[in-house]
């Protein structure tokens, strides 16, 4: 039921007390003086409510109290029945009401705002409590200074089937960036009209969602979003709640968040609808399975805050309610079970244009500024990595130390793990030399302890861990643990967390080459705890994973022994490299298998989650860049398949790079995936539009040749590296728009040792088709073999066919699948007995053929006996006589 008039909650003992008093009051009152009660009662309203007449006309004093509780709450009902019977003109049971309320409950200070004034003064706490954001080196921001729109893009369901035109068709799904405008599409309607209660933004660490969680709640706030549909919103970050002692409701932690203790909580709760919650970093939240994961039902029920987020998070509590939940997106599959039709939508960082400000907003110098700028500007794969908001901090971070210490910006980066290196070794550069030493210890002592919290799956230490390590007030507790003080059991609550959880990270995989394995604590926590969990942990553990394959690069390990004055082990080393190597044959779906795209299978959701392992892996291998590391690595797969995967453009700069540096012999295979989109081109005038349009008219190839790089062109220059050993690749139920096709077609006549090309089942236009044909017939085309499968007749195949009398290559062609009129076997048959054409191998198995085509077919396995032909109804089938008429 919604509204004020719903469940009134399980009574505690002020509001039995409060009860009691009201309905002492209404007893004391006569028949005259209740029916004027209930008539001056009709009118009180409640955030623009009042309890409807039909329930108050013939209700005696026993029902208007129920009616007054349920409405309003017992103690708020009590300040309204004491102003009703004010206005009814009983004036001496009113002052009793209040005597006796002051004498048995106190004041209150709900008593002195309505509802609808509440929320104004929450409002304004809310503005002053989020004005300002603290940056991960504890100095305040103005939100409204510091924050910098991020691209948002709705998350893709199916792949969508979608006509292909004559160029590329713009990708469904287009990332928009965060104004206010598109935060409040978030809860925008589906295609059925239903408006969603759930929101999840989802992203990498450091990606920015805590701080477009907290613009959204600052928004709020200042008037500018959900004010139709939002009276009250609170901000739930769930790693903190998880850690807090003691057992607490949901309505204990709306308190906390509140300017006073008298905040009118029953009657928020009354009307759920107009709630929205905020559940910041809910994949820290225990499995679903978890014995301390059981959903809280009851919003006044104290108990931990596990049971009270995991209600909230599966409608067990407050159904109607309005969440917004934020969670890496490391495994969306082991969230989204919970989740209840949730709405997602995928935070991808700055968009370029956002770089720039973020650097100007961040040095509020125009000079430091644009010399920042342009010197990451100009390094092309550090300028990539800034789409990372936290990781653009800590550039921007390390490029001011350096210009106010006036040294040159010459240091670079090419990898997340080797800008936090940086960071740190501008921390300890900034020691004085005496104090060295001691810095480096204290650094070493706080990556044991980011250790013990990744591996025991906290965030939050109390100070008895610090003490323990010697690192309460020390200089490095100070830049890199942030300290919260708790309201506990019997007292206040001293906690520590790291700045940012990606520290912590970080720190956990620089302990392991800080300390051997048989140092102490390190059997509990070694190398293999790390890297042999469980499938379960997987998803925690990848950041740090990654972490620790950047650092052992042999010029990180460099790095590591200058600034921490230690030997690094190679026995680290050779442990990943053998954990990579004993992960087998990534899995996916056999060749020629069928997809189903659009089919729901919520019971798969935790092998879901397992198909973007592999590409989790080539990303630890990224970080390496050790290009010899990497083709050793790869060595133990003779496949690389990536199944089901949407690739950003960070994930295909990642498997470029292991493309680069694969070994000879090696298969990539790319299932059902779904591609980046490119990058947009600058808008031109409506004079060079039309242009444009008029003058590729007259030729497709032109505008093929306009259309910007495409999404894949990383990929396909990788497979032109003279180091690059990529012998098969394969496209299998993907998308193909004309700038893959044209791309792709480059490369075809430059990689060194691409030898088998299949395209199966893949959506390809003509002028992708003709444009692989031109690649194909390249002289320096490698190719020997290709195989298609494609759905519907293709006209477009004539180019393909035409390619044959001029690859030099090509000795493999499979057809099977494709559908073949008789006009284009007749064409085929007059090219395979061509001179020119060098082709042993025809496979046609699945293709049917009409009786006119396998004569063709038969009369020129006569004239080319060396050619093999492959179909069952040739097998079978006795030569034709001499001289049958053959093709053109």
């Amino acid at each position: 039921m919604d509204g004020p008039e719903a469940s009134c909650p399980s009574m505690g003992p002020r509001a039995a007390v409060a009860r009691e008093l009201l309905l002492a009051a209404l007893e004391d009152l006569s028949q005259e003086q209740l029916k004027r009660f209930r008539h001056k009662l009709r009118d009180s309203l409640a955030d623009g409510r009042s309890i409807p007449w039909g329930r108050l006309e013939l209700a005696d004093a026993v029902d208007l109290a129920e009616q007054l509780t349920n409405f309003y709450g017992p103690e708020p009902a009590l300040d309204v029945a004491r102003k009703t019977l004010k206005r009814a003109d009983v004036r001496d049971v009113a002052a009793r009401l209040k005597e006796q309320r002051l004498q048995r409950l106190g004041r209150s200070s709900s008593a002195l705002l309505s509802l609808s004034e509440y929320k104004k003064k929450y409002r304004e706490h809310v503005l002053r409590q989020h004005a300002k954001v603290k940056e991960r080196n504890a100095r305040s921001v103005k939100i409204s200074k510091r924050f910098t729109k991020l691209l948002i893009a709705a998350e893709s369901g199916a792949l969508e089937e979608e006509a292909l035109g004559p160029a590329e068709a713009p990708e469904p799904q287009r990332a928009r960036r965060s104004d206010t405008h598109t935060f409040s599409r978030l809860y925008r309607r589906d295609k059925e009209g239903q408006r969603p209660l759930t929101v999840v933004l989802q992203g990498p660490a450091g990606i920015g969602k805590t701080m477009a969680a907290k613009k959204i709640l600052y928004d709020w706030a200042a008037g500018k979003l959900y004010q139709s549909q939002v009276d009250f919103a609170f901000f739930m970050p769930c790693g903190e709640l998880l850690e807090r002692p003691g057992a607490r409701s949901l309505a204990d932690l709306i308190l906390d968040q509140c300017p006073d203790r008298g905040a009118p909580v029953q009657q928020m709760l009354g009307q759920p609808q107009r709630l929205l919650f905020i559940l910041d970093g809910a994949d820290e939240l225990p499995a679903p399975d978890a014995p301390e994961a059981a959903p809280c039902t009851d919003p006044f029920e104290a108990t931990s805050g596990a049971r009270v987020l995991c209600g909230l998070l599966n409608k067990a509590l407050l159904p109607t309610a309005r969440l917004l939940v934020t969670a890496r997106a490391s495994a969306p599959g082991r969230l989204q079970g919970r989740l209840c039709s949730p709405q997602c939508a995928e935070v991808c960082g700055f968009s370029d244009k956002d770089k720039k400000k973020y650097f100007y907003k961040f040095f509020q110098d125009e000079w430091r500024a644009e010399r920042a700028y342009r010197f990451v500007k100009e390094n092309e794969t550090l300028f990539a990595l800034c789409f990372v908001p936290f990781v653009c901090w800590i550039v921007c971070t390390v490029l001011r130390q350096q210009l106010e210490l006036g040294r040159d910006l010459s240091r670079t980066s090419k990898t997340t793990t080797a800008m936090y290196l940086l960071f740190i070794a501008s921390v300890l550069s900034s020691a004085p030399a005496a104090d060295r030493p001691r810095v480096q210890g204290e650094l070493r002592k706080l990556c044991r302890l980011a250790r013990e919290g990744v591996l025991g799956h906290r965030a939050q230490f109390a100070e008895k861990d610090l003490e323990r390590l010697e690192l309460r007030g020390s200089k490095v507790q100070t830049l890199f643990l942030s300290k919260k003080e708790l309201p506990g059991v019997l007292e206040t609550e001293v906690t520590y967390q790291f700045t940012d959880q990606s520290f912590q990270e970080f720190f956990a995989a620089l302990s392991y080459l800080l300390e051997d394995e048989g140092s102490p604590g390190g059997e509990a926590g070694g190398l293999g705890t790390l890297l042999r969990g469980d499938a379960q942990l997987r998803h925690y553990l990848a950041l740090t994973t990654r972490f620790l394959f950047g650092l052992l690069s042999a010029e990180r390990m460099r790095d590591i022994e200058h600034h921490f004055g230690c030997v690094v082990s190679e026995r680290v080393k050779q442990h990943a490299l053998r954990w990579v190597q004993g992960q087998g044959c990534p899995r996916a779906t056999p060749e020629g298998t069928e997809v189903l795209e659009d089919k729901e299978e919520p019971e798969e959701e935790e092998e879901e989650e397992e198909l973007n392992y592999p590409l989790e892996l080539l990303y630890c291998l990224y970080e390496s860049q050790e290009d010899a590391f990497v083709r050793q690595a790869l060595g133990s797969f003779p496949e690389l398949a990536l199944e089901r995967v949407s690739f950003s453009r960070m994930d295909i700069a990642v498997l470029s790079y292991c493309v680069r540096c694969c070994p000879t012999g090696q298969a990539l295979r790319l299932v059902s995936c779904r591609l980046a989109a490119a990058q947009k081109r600058k808008k031109k005038s409506l004079v060079k539009r039309l242009q444009g349009h008029l003058g590729s008219s007259s030729s497709s190839r032109a505008t093929t040749k306009q259309l910007p790089p495409s999404s894949l062109c990383p990929l396909f220059e990788a497979m032109t590296d003279q180091q690059c050993g990529l012998t098969s690749l394969t496209f299998s139920h993907c998308k193909l728009p004309d700038t893959v096709c044209r791309d792709l077609s480059e490369a075809l006549r430059a990689a060194p040792a691409l030898t088998e090309l299949s395209l199966l089942h893949c959506r390809l236009s003509e002028v992708g088709l003709r444009l692989l044909s031109e690649g194909l017939a390249w002289p320096q085309c490698r190719v020997q073999t290709l195989r298609l499968q494609l759905p519907g007749p293709q006209g477009a195949l004539q180019y393909l066919v035409a390619m044959l009398r001029q690859s030099p290559a090509l000795t493999t062609l499979d057809l099977s699948g494709c559908q073949l009129p008789g006009s284009m076997v007749t064409y085929l048959c007059a090219v395979l007995q061509h001179p020119a054409c060098s082709l042993q191998t025809l496979s046609l198995t699945s293709v049917e053929l009409s009786e006119g085509s396998v004569q063709e077919l038969q009369a020129v396995k006569t004239e080319k006996p060396d050619l093999v032909i492959m179909h069952p109804a040739l097998d079978s089938r006795p030569e034709p006589p001499a001289g049958l008429s053959r093709a053109l």
